[in-house]
């Protein structure tokens, strides 16, 4: 703009000199605006910085610094003594950075996420227990269930009228006399899994006792996940007429998951297969059935690999360690 006055000043044309600076006529002959100062108003009720020094000495002095300010504004008031609002306080608070809780608190450690690993079937057992409706409502009956995480086989279900650490003991008793004792027994912390009881046949048998988290459901997944495909699925009834009832259609509906069920996430294969080592066959059997259809129909297929959602994980795990590994593998 000052090239386009000294132009215009030594008699170039208004229309010539913004031609040359290359700015709009309209713009260089505007007249600049003059700056206007904007006056910050201060609220007539703001605290002096010495009054605002002065709450902060009163609320910090030891006679207040374990209250909050709504009990040192009550304690003031009743002395004659008026600093400020509670929410003055608070503000002057905050801005020094000590709004927070003002009294000793307990510290809880932090929980060990529970870590497991699993390469085989027979590694890793998940167990829990959950309710069945039973004939009437307020009846319940009680359904101990315990997997592999590796293989998805459910290695042990049972119904009792109630929850009892000895009848779980007498579970896993006779789970391990059948499949094998697991190098780790996960469980969340219901009062059977975290019992002496348990605990003790555990301890004999050299078993690694793993526990979840309090109030995290994601500690225990495999359990959590069956149970939900044991209550969605259409057969699950809506109560149970007796305990009777209740043991047969588990045994029934446990069979049928064990022996047909196809999981996805060990690729397609039945629990059964998995945990009994029968998978690898029915991959080479299914990798033949597929070559064929390939060689039959080319143009339908993009890739002469055979779907990932057939592949066998090589491992399962509980909140998957960083480095892939954990308590749960095989030594």
């Amino acid at each position: 703009m000052d090239i386009y006055r000294e132009l215009t000043v030594v008699g170039v044309p208004t229309r010539a000199a913004s031609a040359l600076v290359g700015v709009p006529r309209a713009t260089a002959t505007r007249k600049p605006r003059t700056p206007t100062v904007t006056k910050v108003r201060v609220p007539a009720n703001k605290l002096t910085d010495a009054e605002r020094t002065e709450v902060l000495a009163v609320v910090n002095s030891p006679r207040f610094v374990d209250l909050p300010p709504i009990q040192i504004y009550a304690h003031l008031l009743d002395e004659g003594v008026y600093l400020g609002s509670i929410s003055t306080i608070y503000r002057i608070l905050a801005a020094n950075l000590q709004v927070k809780e003002r009294r000793r608190l307990a510290r809880h450690p932090a929980r060990a996420i529970p870590e497991l690993v699993a390469t085989g079937p027979g590694q890793v057992y998940s167990w829990d227990i959950t309710k069945l409706a039973g004939p009437v409502k307020g009846k319940y009956f009680d359904a101990y269930v315990m997997i592999d995480i590796y293989s998805r086989y459910i290695v042990g279900a049972h119904v009792h009228a109630h929850e009892s650490a000895v009848l779980a003991a007498e579970m896993m008793r006779e789970i391990f006399g059948v499949h094998g004792i697991p190098n780790v027994v996960h469980a969340d912390r219901g009062t059977s899994m975290t019992s002496k009881t348990v605990a003790a046949l555990l301890s004999d048998l050299e078993v690694t006792k793993s526990h979840s988290r309090p109030r995290v459901s994601n500690d225990n997944p495999y359990s959590e996940s069956w149970f939900k495909t044991l209550k969605f699925a259409p057969v699950f009834p809506e109560r149970f007429a007796s305990l009777g009832d209740a043991r047969s259609f588990m045994a029934e509906f446990v069979e049928g998951y064990n022996h047909h069920h196809h999981h996805t996430g060990i690729g397609l294969n039945t629990p059964a297969d998995v945990h009994y080592g029968l998978a690898a066959a029915k991959a080479a059997e299914r990798a033949l059935v597929l070559a064929a259809a390939r060689s039959r129909h080319p143009e339908r297929f993009a890739t002469t690999q055979d779907p990932k959602i057939l592949a066998i994980p090589t491992t399962a795990w509980i909140n998957q360690p960083a480095d892939n590994t954990g308590i749960g593998l095989a030594a």
